[in-house]
């Protein structure tokens, strides 16, 4: 009887690994299908970002060639007359002055020039309040500019915050010449 057990044991053993086999392989073959189908997916989503960002650098290196022009001259506000009093983007009547000549200098000799304003401030306080003033300079310049007739499309306003001092922030002297607005002028 025993000898019986034994053998029914060793026939059945055979018979429950081949059926469990096979529900393990239908199970993987259920998760590899699946995983399959997301990994698809995966890759048309990529392709897609890969197609995106293809236009996006078409689209930014077509930018750069129509920004790109040469070097004209610029115009510093950075002297006596036309610096910012310190957390101030404030235009001087004397900056005014100034940026009126420019505007009128503009509208004779060329029209088809382009303005990168870039706005500077000192060391003194944070990164993020220096690029937010710098900004707030440049802005304040292109804004006075277009009141002059100068069109918006033809100006960008830039922060470099307490980035490219032109002198050294541990002197009053030197943090005054550092808060400017510099415009350059591009054809």
């Amino acid at each position: 009887m025993i000898r019986f057990k034994s053998m029914a044991l060793l026939t059945a053993m055979p018979l429950m690994i081949a059926v469990s086999g096979c529900a393990s392989h239908k199970y993987v073959d259920e998760k590899i299908t699946t995983v399959n189908g997301r990994i698809d997916q995966n890759d048309a989503h990529l392709s897609q970002l890969d197609k995106t960002t293809q236009d996006a650098l078409d689209r930014a290196t077509a930018a750069g060639k129509l920004a790109e022009g040469k070097f004209v001259y610029s115009i510093v506000l950075s002297d006596d007359s036309a610096r910012f009093d310190t957390d101030k983007a404030v235009l001087s009547e004397e900056t005014k002055a100034k940026l009126s000549q420019l505007a009128e200098q503009l509208k004779t000799d060329n029209k088809n020039v382009y303005l990168e304003i870039q706005g500077y401030t000192d060391a003194t306080g944070t990164d993020d309040i220096n690029y937010r003033l710098g900004q707030a300079r440049a802005d304040s310049v292109r804004r006075f500019l277009n009141q002059q007739g100068v069109a918006l499309n033809r100006m960008s306003a830039i922060s470099y915050g307490s980035e490219q001092p032109v002198a050294p922030n541990n002197t009053r002297e030197g943090r005054a010449a550092n808060r400017r607005v510099v415009v350059v002028v591009l054809s």
